[in-house]
C-alpha cells in the first residue's frame, strides 16, 4: 500500500499527491526529487513502482520478504539501506521489531515498512518545515529516517533499564519460594537481541559519514556523525546492560545458595533436638527386665524430665548460634 507520495522541488513539497508514472519526467531537474512511502507492499504495487522506477531485483526481493538484518548495499549511484525499528512492550518485557528498507538514487527515495514501530508521518511532516536540508535531496530524507529510528530506541532501553531495577530489587527483597532467575535471563536474551538489531547499523553509519555516495550529499556528512555518536551511546547503555544483569544473576545465586545453607542447619538442628527423645525412647524400648520406672516411682517422670531438658537446652544453643 502506498501511504504517501510526494515530489520536492528545491525543497519545497509540489501541491497535491505525487503520481509515481510521473517519476521519468522529474529526473530532467537536479533540484528535485521524488519520495514514495509504501506500507507491506504486494508485488503487484512493485511491479507498478518499477515501469517508472528502475529497481534491482535483489532489492524487490528484500523489500518483498523483509526479515533483513540491518545493512547498506551500494548499486551504482544508488543505496539500499535495511534498517531495524523497535518499540518496548513493558507488560511482556519484550521488544517488538519492524523493519525500514530505503532505496535511495539521486532523484527519488522509496521506503517500505514493515510492521508497526517507528511510523514515518511525523519524519515527513518536521522535514517538509526544513527546506535547507530538503535541498539535499533524498539524502536528507535517509538522515531523517535513521535518525528518527535510533531516536526510537531511547525510551527502548529506557524500559529495560526500568525492569532491570526493578528485578534488583526483588532479587534483595524477594519473599521464600520466589525466584527472578526466569526473569533475568528474559532480560539478558532481551538486551542480546537489541544489541543484534542495532550493532550491524555502525558500519553504514560510518560509510554515510565519510564516503562519498552520489545520492548523499556532502553537506550530510556531519548529520550521520551525529546519528553515529547517539547509536554508539545507546550501544554502550545496553552493553552495561547485560554487565550489570550478570552481576544481579550473580547476587541472586549467592542469596540462594545462602539461603539454602541456612534452611539445612535449621534441618540439622532440629534433627539433632528430635534425636534426644527418640534415643532415649529407643532404650527404654529394649524391654530391660530392671528398668529405672519399675523399681523407682519417679522413674517415668525423670526419664521426660530429661528429655525435655536436653532438648531445651540444645534449643537454646542452636539459637544462640543462628542456626534457629
Amino acid at each position: 500500500m502506498i501511504v504517501d507520495s510526494a515530489h520536492y522541488v528545491d525543497g519545497i513539497r509540489a501541491e497535491g499527491r505525487f503520481d509515481t508514472s510521473e517519476a521519468a519526467r522529474t529526473f530532467d531537474d537536479p533540484h528535485s526529487f521524488i519520495w514514495v512511502g509504501l506500507f507491506e507492499p504486494t508485488k503487484a504495487e512493485f511491479d507498478e513502482i518499477r515501469r517508472h522506477v528502475e529497481l534491482p531485483d535483489l532489492v524487490v526481493e528484500d523489500a518483498l520478504n523483509a526479515h533483513q538484518r540491518p545493512k547498506l548495499e551500494p548499486y551504482d549511484d544508488d543505496l539500499f539501506v535495511v534498517l531495524k525499528t523497535a518499540r518496548y512492550l513493558d507488560r511482556e518485557e519484550e521488544v517488538e521489531y519492524g523493519e525500514i528498507q530505503v532505496f535511495l538514487t539521486p532523484h527519488a527515495v522509496l521506503h517500505v515498512r514493515h510492521n508497526a514501530p517507528s511510523k514515518l508521518v511525523g519524519v515527513r511532516a518536521a522535514l517538509e518545515h526544513d527546506r535547507q536540508r530538503l535541498q539535499c535531496g533524498p539524502g536528507a530524507v535517509l538522515h531523517a529516517i535513521i535518525d528518527h529510528i535510533v531516536d526510537d530506541y531511547e525510551p527502548v532501553v529506557d524500559g529495560i533499564e526500568q525492569d532491570i531495577r526493578e528485578v534488583e530489587r526483588q532479587v534483595f527483597t524477594q519473599r521464600l519460594g520466589e525466584n527472578p532467575v526466569g526473569r533475568i535471563y528474559g532480560l539478558m536474551r532481551t538486551i542480546l537481541i537489541v544489541q543484534d538489531n542495532l550493532g550491524p547499523l555502525v558500519t553504514p553509519l560510518q560509510q554515510l559519514s565519510t564516503r562519498h555516495f552520489p545520492a548523499v550529499h556532502e553537506d550530510l556528512h556531519e548529520y550521520f556523525r551525529d546519528a553515529l555518536d547517539h547509536l554508539e551511546k545507546i550501544l554502550t547503555r545496553v552493553s552495561t546492560f547485560h554487565d550489570l544483569l550478570s552481576n544481579i544473576l550473580a547476587a541472586n545465586l549467592t542469596r540462594v545458595t545462602v539461603r539454602q545453607n541456612e534452611d539445612m542447619r535449621k534441618i540439622s538442628a532440629w534433627v539433632a533436638i528430635a534425636a534426644v527423645p527418640t534415643a532415649i525412647a529407643g532404650i527404654y524400648g529394649m524391654n530391660f527386665e530392671h528398668m529405672p520406672e519399675l523399681e523407682w516411682w519417679f522413674g517415668y517422670p525423670f526419664a521426660l524430665g530429661l528429655m525435655f531438658g536436653i532438648c531445651v537446652f540444645l534449643y537454646r544453643k542452636f539459637k544462640h548460634a543462628g542456626w534457629l
